[in-house]
């Protein structure tokens, strides 16, 4: 049986961007759409989305905003099976639980004050770094948010980390019909530079054609299993972040795996995707290695 997609909820204008994504993602792929509210919401977002609403209680507030989601969802997308669930639980640990059953989990962006945007929310951010299953943050402008472009975007990142963002971007353009840009960033470092000062671009172009191979060896076997997808693959000097984040103006989706260290406050994600999650002009998938 498939798994659903899985996309919180909490009222907000960012979470009901995030589930009309999610019903076009499962009209999209044939998917069923289950909307979670968690109750405790509001432990890491504050309270003043639940005072400015004015509802007297807790669960008439959830029960309420979790109903009309699902409603929006059957108007925007009559033919996907939706439900809907409130959580006694907060939003992190409801999240997490509901992936380990999920296709993916799709949240909204949580901005704040003048940097609505830019500043991604913890319960997104903490989803991101712990979740067993892809996540899609659903950020960026109106073009990417409604995939106007007609590309997918993904990052190749080192050798064994790549395969599981491949494949789900691969699935996407496919579903999709679009264009699937494969990229992988490269930099020379300065010791090699001075190692080779009068043959300057003999390191530049060990480095370039090393990050051509590792796109290669990254997409072979998909590229098999889809032949109908669209590939055009780039490598392009410079930091992964910038070159990703800038390339995301053009995209409809931009996809990376998912680099977890644990660090001093737990699993945390590394520099690419954590840019791309505060950044990117277009939805972010975060796919973890095993996906």
């Amino acid at each position: 049986m498939e798994l659903p997609l899985v996309s919180g909820v909490d009222g907000s204008e960012s979470s009901l961007r995030a589930v009309d994504w999610a019903a076009d993602e499962a009209a999209l792929r044939g998917l069923s759409l289950r909307l979670v509210y968690a109750s405790r919401w509001e432990q890491y977002e504050g309270t003043a989305l639940a005072r400015s609403l004015g509802r007297p209680s807790e669960r008439a507030l959830a029960g309420r905003i979790v109903e009309t989601a699902a409603e929006r969802v059957r108007r925007r997308r009559p033919d996907v099976d939706v439900s809907a669930e409130v959580t006694p639980e907060d939003a992190v640990t409801a999240l997490l639980h509901e992936g380990h059953n999920a296709e993916a989990l799709i949240t909204g962006e949580r901005g704040r004050g003048g940097l609505t945007g830019l500043l991604l929310g913890s319960v997104s951010l903490a989803v991101a770094a712990r979740a067993p299953c892809p996540v899609v943050v659903v950020r960026g402008d109106r073009a990417g948010i409604e995939g106007v472009h007609g590309r997918i975007l993904v990052g190749v990142g080192e050798p064994g980390e790549a395969s599981a963002a491949v494949r789900f971007a691969f699935r996407e353009a496919g579903a999709r019909g679009c264009e699937l840009d494969a990229v992988r960033a490269w930099r020379c470092p300065s010791h090699d530079r001075a190692d080779h000062p009068r043959t300057v671009d003999e390191p530049h172009l060990y480095y370039k054609e090393r990050a051509a191979t590792l796109i290669d060896e990254a997409v072979a076997e998909t590229v098999r299993e889809n032949p109908t997808v669209r590939l055009h693959s780039a490598t392009v000097e410079g930091k992964a972040a910038r070159v990703l984040v800038q390339r995301s103006a053009a995209a409809d989706l931009v996809v990376v795996g998912a680099h977890r260290h644990r660090g001093r406050l737990g699993l945390q994600l590394g520099r690419v995707a954590h840019a791309l999650l505060h950044h990117a002009d277009c939805p972010v998938a975060v796919v973890p290695l095993a996906a």
